[in-house]
């Protein structure tokens, strides 16, 4: 799961289980009713729960034009990344290892077996893979290889290949992967084209689509290097982009490959139509936006409510010649906000972790800082059907009962939400709740200073590495120091923030993540006790609960929709029961600011944004821009 830009305004490829079929309907739009492979038998594509949309020998997916034009560049700055991906910055071009800052978009070099489906919401079709086939108890995928698959050096994609990149990227690879893939027992090359993976017993749902949507890497090529280093290397890729010209720091392009072999393959038509991807570094917001301004990129998307509201009032956007767009964001917005590293023992208590969140004032900030285009985030699910509301249904209770005295019995209520503020920026009804909280934990005040039951102070840096959220932070801050807490922002540069991260040196940072619409594997790396033991995971809050770890694993192996839902509104229950973190804000739509140069389908994928994947170069469009 990627990681995405937070919101600071003024203001980081999974997949599922069996599947497929042909319905009569898919074609004009309509979901194939799930068909179960019988025994073996090859299959086009796979889904969590079996349900495919495009049936086999489909043409293309309903969302891109299988006539776009080719050509021209798209140019923009990240607003999202994976693994050790850094959007400001660049040391290496290993992306798929913890070590170093790679830069954003490497991943989308290595062609995998599948590719996802953007107007569903798991469904995954060949790629690399010409067909499945699926043994009887799940355990075992039999993937066949298109024989046109190659490397961009014109070698050939081999199962050899494929069988080698999984079990390296599992001993080897980002602790993101390794963490998903633990209950990946083997892969083996039973011949040229045919690749063998093997679960374990009790895996995931959706570890079968994990891994399907791994990059495939060339067994050659890595002969004789260290697959962990750190390294400017350019890697051998074999999806529709390779590495192209690039300056550390500043830029790199992704060329479109020439004759690339699956570029008239269902899943690629009318996708791919740029013949540069070009993306542009800035350490700090209000530079890169001056950057935009003056066309030296041409594509962004918003996060900062102060820019959007009061910054386009230039010549370019007046005229019509830059173009602000507000398209609906249909997947969950997932949870941004202040993680509290619950590593340090000063935040062991959950009654000061509750009162550090009363001291933050939503309401007044999304006034007066961001001109009121927020709501508040409540859940680590929200806006999906797996945010838990009210009291617990009777399915839910079913699902949590046998963890009574295990939980707080919260968890068995309404779910903890932020309350509202008076809209103050101080709202002293809050700050005594949260003095009292702090009274109920064995917390005392000397000389105006908050001591901690042992009598240290306590204190919290808030851990950043631009200054753009400082408008948001420093009332915050403001209201902690009136509980006594010495509170203070630590900005450092991108490179040791990201290190930082990495080994959870920080006290409080803010992040953004949002989990897919069938979550699986990816909680683990958010919210598993495992995982936060590891260096550079999810779990910034550093989550250790046994009945925490217990639902995510119920999660994982749910059987049909509604079942996970369920099991994910138990768990966004007793994760918000925890206060693991000071919720932010959300908004369901993306900000799109574009130079309008470009063309793109009348309809986007449901579940994506569509740029730059569906977009093309309008030369025509262009040519005005440039007569002024």
């Amino acid at each position: 799961m990627p990681m995405r830009q937070p919101t600071k305004h003024a203001a980081p490829r999974l997949a599922r289980r069996t599947v497929l079929t042909l319905a009569a309907g898919a074609a004009a739009g309509l979901f194939a009713p799930p068909v179960l492979a019988a025994d073996g038998e090859p299959v086009h594509g796979i889904s969590a729960f079996g349900d495919l949309k495009y049936p086999a020998g489909f043409r293309h997916f309903d969302y891109v034009n299988p006539a776009a034009p080719r050509g021209g560049s798209f140019v923009h700055t990240p607003s999202s990344w994976a693994y050790n991906q850094n959007p400001t910055t660049f040391n290496t071009l290993n992306t798929l290892v913890l070590r170093g800052d790679a830069p954003p978009g490497l991943d989308t070099i290595f062609a995998s077996l599948m590719v996802r489906s953007g107007d569903e919401p798991d469904a995954m079709y060949g790629l690399v893979a010409e067909t499945v086939r699926i043994s009887p108890d799940g355990l075992t995928y039999r993937f066949t290889l298109r024989d046109i698959a190659r490397f961009h050096d014109g070698t050939p994609i081999t199962a050899e290949d494929v069988a080698w990149s999984m079990t390296t990227l599992k001993e080897k690879g980002h602790p993101l992967i390794r963490i998903v893939l633990r209950d990946l027992a083997g892969a083996e090359a039973e011949g040229e084209r045919v690749v063998a993976v093997r679960f374990a017993e009790g895996r995931s749902r959706d570890l079968p689509l994990t891994v399907a949507g791994l990059p495939i890497l060339s067994k050659a090529w890595y002969a004789g290097r260290d697959f962990e280093a750190s390294t400017m290397d350019v890697p051998l890729g074999s999806a529709a982009y390779k590495v192209g010209r690039m300056e550390s720091g500043r830029f790199i392009e992704y060329e479109r490959v020439a004759d690339w072999w699956g570029e008239t393959l269902p899943v690629s038509v009318g996708q791919n139509n740029f013949d540069v991807i070009r993306v542009e570094f800035f350490r700090d917001r209000d530079v890169a936006f001056e950057g935009f301004k003056a066309r030296a990129y041409t594509f962004r998307e918003e996060f900062t409510s102060r820019t959007w509201a009061t910054q386009y009032d230039f010549p370019a956007s007046r005229d019509g010649r830059v173009v602000r767009r507000e398209i609906p964001d249909e997947t969950p917005s997932g949870a941004q906000g202040w993680f509290i590293n619950t590593r340090r023992e000063k935040f062991a208590h959950p009654k000061l972790r509750e009162a550090i969140g009363l001291a933050f004032d939503f309401e007044w900030t999304n006034k007066h800082v961001m001109f009121d285009s927020y709501r508040r985030t409540h859940s680590f699910f929200q806006n999906s059907p797996m945010m838990a509301t009210g009291k617990p249904s009777p399915e839910e209770l079913a699902v949590l009962e046998p963890f009574r005295g295990k939980v707080v019995d919260e968890v068995f209520a309404e779910p903890y939400s932020p309350p509202v503020s008076d809209g103050s920026g101080q709202d002293r009804r809050l700050l005594r709740q949260a003095t009292q909280l702090l009274r109920e934990a064995g917390f005392t005040i000397a000389g105006n200073r908050l001591m901690d039951p042992s009598g240290r102070p306590v204190t919290i840096e808030f851990l950043d590495f631009e200054p753009s959220l400082e408008r948001h932070t420093q009332p915050f801050i403001a209201n902690l120091r009136r509980l006594g807490i010495e509170a203070g922002i630590r900005r450092v540069d991108s490179a040791q923030y990201q290190s930082r991260l990495k080994d959870y040196d920080f006290d409080m940072t803010i992040r953004r993540y949002s989990l897919s619409l069938t979550p699986g594997e990816a909680m683990r790396s958010y919210f598993g006790a495992d995982a936060g033991r590891q260096p550079g995971s999810q779990n910034l809050a550093g989550i250790a609960d046994p009945v925490i770890d217990a639902l995510v694993g119920q999660a994982l192996v749910a059987k049909t929709r509604p079942e996970l839902v369920t099991v994910c509104k138990a768990l966004d229950r007793v994760l918000r029961a925890g206060r693991y973190w000071v919720p932010n804000w959300y908004k369901a739509s993306h900000w799109l600011a574009y130079w309008d140069q470009f063309g793109f389908p009348e309809t986007k994928p449901r579940y994506a944004r569509g740029a730059p994947n569906t977009w093309w170069f309008d030369r025509d469009k262009a040519a005005r821009i440039e007569r002024g």
